[in-house]
C-alpha cells in the first residue's frame, strides 16, 4: 500500500515512476477512487491498464532520447 493513501500527495515528493502512475490513474479516473480506496481497490483490468500505459511511455521516452 503506497504511503501516500488518504493524504494530500505532494506530487514534487514523488519518485518519477509514482508520479507517473497517479497521473495515469488521473487520465483514466481512477484517481479519486485510489485516492479513497488505495490501490487495492483497482481491479486488475485497471492496474494492468496503468501498468501498460507506464510501460508505453517509459518505452517512448527512451526511443525520445536518442
Amino acid at each position: 500500500m503506497s504511503k501516500t493513501r488518504n493524504q494530500d500527495t505532494k506530487w514534487e515528493d514523488l519518485p518519477e515512476d509514482e508520479r507517473m502512475k497517479y497521473e495515469i490513474a488521473e487520465e483514466l479516473g481512477l484517481l479519486e477512487q485510489v485516492k479513497e480506496q488505495g490501490w487495492k481497490s483497482l481491479s486488475a483490468k485497471e492496474t494492468g491498464r496503468i501498468g501498460g500505459l507506464m510501460t508505453r511511455r517509459k518505452r517512448e521516452k527512451k526511443d525520445a532520447g536518442r
